[in-house]
C-alpha cells in the first residue's frame, strides 16, 4: 500500500506534518502568487469585447473571445510557466533576475558572449517596474469602479477612493507584510470561490457558452476579423497579467504548492468566471458596460466591491513586494547602486522594505491613476510591460535549456520557439496602443534600463580608473614589512573589491596615521550567481604573513548581507577570533567627478547620471550591516 493510500490513523507524524506544510504553503501562495492574475476578470472580458475593436458582440464572437481567453490561460500560464519555465529555477529561486543569473552562468562556462543575454535580461527586468506601477493602479481602480455600477451617483467618488486606498497601501509598507500576511490566503480563497460560484450561475443561464472550450473558436476569433483580430490580442492578454509572479515567487513557496494552487483552484475558478461572463453577454449584450459586477445579483454587488478591493490590494502588495525583491537582487548583482533595505521580519528574509523604491512607486502609481482616469484607459497601457517581460523570460529560458541543461539545439528551439511566437504576437498587438497609453510603461522601463546600464558601465569605468596603477598586495606587504610601521592593538578590516590589489584605504591610512593594527584582514565580499550560499561555505581565509589575512565572503543574491554575522564564523575555519569592539572597518568612498576632457566611453549626461547615483548610493557600512561606530570612511575623488 502506498503512503498516499494509507488511512489517516496509520500515517506517520512526518506524513501529517508534510501535508499540513503543503496545505499552508498552498494557501499562502493563493494570496501572494495569484493575487494579480486572480483579479484579471475585473477588466479582461470588458476590454476584450470593447466596441472600439470593431468586432460585433454576436454569440459566435462571444464564444471566440472567451475561448481565446481560456486557451491563453492554458498555453501561457499552464504550459509555459507552470510546466516549462518553473523548471528553470536557480537553486529553487525564480524571477527574471534569477533567470538572468542562471542563463549568464550557463553561457559563461562555455565561453560564449554575455552581452546580448545581459541586455535582454536587464530590459525585461526594467519592464517589470512598469508592471509594478500599473498593477496597483488598474487593479484598485477597476475594483472601486464597481461603486458606479450600483448607482451613478457614486461615480465622482471612484477616483478619490482609489487614490485613498493606494496611498494607505504604500504608507503601511514600512510596517512590513508579516502582520497582515496571514489574511492574504483566506481572503484570496474567498475571492476565487466567489469567482467560481458566479461563473457557474452564469453558465446555467446559457450552457451553450461551454462551446468556448473548443480551441477552433479561439482560432477563428483571432484570425477571421482582419486587423481587428490582431488588435484584440492586446485585450486578451489582460487575462494572464501576473503570470510572471508564478515564477518570481517560486523561491518563497516551492513549485509544488504553486502548481497545486493553480490546477486545484485558480485555473478552474478563472475559467468558470470567464465562461460565466461570456454567458451573461450572450443573454444580455448591454452587460458589456461591466460584465464582471453584473454577473452577480444586486444584493451581492457592494459586498463584491469590498471583496474585490481587498483582493486588488493583495494583488498590488504582491507586485510591490516583487519590486522590492527585484531591486535587492539587482543591487546585489551590481546592476543598481546600494539602497537602504529594511528587513521587516525577523523570520522571513523575503519580507523587506525599500523606502526609495516605495516612494517612487507611489508617485508613479498616483500619476497613472490620475492621468488615465479609468481602468479602460489603463488597460491600453498595461500590455506592453507584461508581454515584454514574458518574451524576455522565454528568450532567457532558451539559453538555460540549451547551455545549462545541455539539450540539443533542435529540442531547445522546439521547447521555446512556439512561446516566442505567441509572446511576440501579444507584444506586437500591445504595441499598437503605444499612443493610447502604452508609452507609459515603456518610459518607465526605458528609464530603469538606462539607469541599470549606466550604473553597470560606470562601475566598470570607475574600477579601471581606481586600479590602473595599483600594486599587487603580496608584493606591497613584503616591501612594507622590510621596515614595518608601528602597530597598534586591535583588528583592522579593509574592505576591497580586488583581493589581489592594495586597497586605497590602506595606503591612505598609512600616509595619514603612519600605523598599522596588530592584525589586518583584507575583506572581499563576492556575490555569486546563485540565490543562496550556505553558512558553512561563505567564508575562506588565506594567511599572507605578518598577521595579515585575506578573507573572502560569498553571498547569494537573495542572502541578507551581514558581514559581522559572517565574520563571527571565523573561528570555525581558522585560528582567528572576531571581537566587534576591538575591530575597525576601513571603507573607501569615491566621489565621482564627470569631466568631458577625460575619455570614458560614456556621454557626458550619462557620466553625470552615474555621478549622481554614486553620490546618493547607500553607505557600504549600512549595506553590509556594519555598526557605524566601527567604520572609518576614507574618501577619494575620481574623474571619469
Amino acid at each position: 500500500m502506498s503512503m498516499d493510500s494509507r488511512p489517516q490513523s496509520q500515517q506517520s507524524p512526518s506524513d501529517t506534518h508534510l501535508q499540513q506544510s503543503r496545505a499552508v504553503l498552498t494557501l499562502a501562495a493563493l494570496g501572494v502568487v495569484y493575487g494579480d492574475i486572480g483579479t484579471s476578470p475585473l477588466y479582461a472580458v470588458k476590454e476584450t469585447f470593447n466596441p472600439a475593436h470593431g468586432i460585433p458582440l454576436g454569440v459566435e464572437n462571444i464564444l471566440g473571445g472567451i475561448s481565446a481567453i481560456f486557451w491563453a490561460l492554458m498555453l501561457i500560464v499552464s504550459f509555459k510557466y507552470v510546466i516549462l519555465i518553473m523548471r528553470a529555477n536557480n537553486k529553487g529561486e525564480g524571477g527574471i533576475m534569477a533567470l538572468l543569473a542562471l542563463a549568464s552562468f550557463s553561457v559563461k562556462k562555455l565561453g560564449r558572449p554575455l552581452t546580448p543575454i545581459l541586455i535582454a535580461g536587464l530590459f525585461g527586468a526594467a519592464l517589470f517596474y512598469g508592471d509594478a506601477v500599473l498593477t496597483p493602479a488598474i487593479s484598485v481602480l477597476s475594483a472601486v469602479e464597481g461603486l458606479e455600477v450600483g448607482t451613478s451617483a457614486l461615480k465622482p467618488y471612484v477616483l478619490p477612493v482609489s487614490v485613498g486606498v493606494l496611498i494607505a497601501l504604500f504608507l503601511v509598507q514600512r510596517h512590513g507584510t508579516a502582520t497582515i500576511g496571514a489574511l492574504f490566503g483566506p481572503i484570496t480563497l474567498m475571492w476565487f470561490l466567489a469567482l467560481a460560484a458566479a461563473g457557474l450561475h452564469g453558465i446555467l443561464q446559457y450552457p451553450g457558452i461551454l462551446g468556448a472550450l473548443n480551441p477552433l473558436h479561439a482560432l477563428g476569433f483571432v484570425t477571421l476579423h482582419g486587423f481587428a483580430s490582431f488588435a484584440v490580442l492586446g485585450a486578451v492578454l489582460l487575462a494572464f497579467t501576473g503570470a510572471e509572479a508564478l515564477y518570481a515567487d517560486m523561491g518563497h513557496f516551492g513549485s509544488g504548492p504553486i502548481r497545486l494552487a493553480w490546477f486545484g483552484l485558480v485555473f478552474p475558478a478563472l475559467a468558470l468566471n470567464y465562461l460565466g461572463q461570456g454567458a451573461l453577454l450572450a443573454v444580455n449584450a448591454e452587460a458589456i458596460k461591466n460584465p464582471f459586477y453584473l454577473l452577480y445579483p444586486s444584493w451581492a454587488l457592494f459586498p463584491m466591491v469590498a471583496l474585490a478591493t481587498a483582493a486588488t490590494v493583495i494583488a498590488s502588495q504582491a507586485t510591490i513586494s516583487g519590486a522590492y525583491s527585484l531591486t535587492r537582487q539587482a543591487v546585489q548583482l551590481g546592476y543598481l547602486p546600494r539602497l537602504n533595505v529594511v528587513q521587516t521580519s525577523a523570520k522571513a528574509i523575503g519580507q523587506i522594505y525599500i523606502p526609495g523604491v516605495n516612494a517612487m512607486l507611489l508617485v508613479a502609481v498616483l500619476a497613472a491613476v490620475l492621468g488615465f482616469g479609468s481602468s479602460s484607459n489603463l488597460a491600453s497601457a498595461y500590455g506592453v510591460a507584461v508581454t515584454g517581460t514574458m518574451l524576455t523570460t522565454t528568450l532567457l529560458t532558451f539559453f538555460v535549456i540549451r547551455y545549462g541543461w545541455g539539450f540539443s539545439l533542435p529540442l531547445s528551439l522546439f521547447a521555446t520557439s512556439f512561446f516566442v511566437v505567441v509572446d511576440a504576437a501579444f507584444l506586437s498587438s500591445s504595441l499598437l496602443k503605444v499612443a493610447e497609453g502604452g508609452w507609459f510603461p515603456l518610459i518607465v522601463g526605458m528609464g530603469m534600463f538606462i539607469v541599470m546600464l549606466t550604473w553597470l558601465r560606470g562601475r566598470h569605468i570607475l574600477f579601471n580608473r581606481l586600479h590602473a596603477s595599483d600594486v599587487q598586495l603580496k608584493l606591497f606587504l613584503d616591501l612594507l614589512f622590510l621596515q614595518p610601521p608601528p602597530r597598534v592593538s586591535g583588528t583592522a578590516v579593509f574592505l576591497t573589491a580586488t583581493p589581489d590589489l592594495v586597497p586605497h584605504a590602506l595606503t591612505h591610512n598609512l600616509n595619514h596615521n603612519k600605523v598599522l593594527h596588530e592584525r589586518i584582514l583584507f575583506l572581499t565580499v563576492s556575490m555569486k550567481e546563485v540565490p543562496w550560499v550556505p553558512f558553512n561555505e561563505r567564508i575562506t581565509v588565506e594567511l599572507l604573513g605578518h598577521d595579515c589575512y585575506r578573507v573572502m565572503l560569498d553571498f547569494g543574491f537573495m542572502d541578507q548581507l551581514d558581514v559581522p554575522q559572517a565574520l563571527a564564523n571565523l573561528p570555525q575555519v581558522s585560528d582567528l577570533d572576531f571581537e566587534m569592539m576591538e575591530t575597525s572597518f576601513f571603507v573607501s568612498r569615491e566621489t565621482v567627478i564627470p569631466a568631458a576632457t577625460v575619455p570614458s566611453g560614456m556621454a557626458l549626461w550619462r557620466e553625470q547620471l552615474f555621478a549622481t547615483m554614486n553620490r546618493n548610493a547607500g553607505s557600504p557600512a549600512e549595506y553590509f550591516n556594519i555598526p557605524p561606530n566601527r567604520v572609518i570612511e576614507i574618501g577619494t575623488q575620481i574623474q571619469i
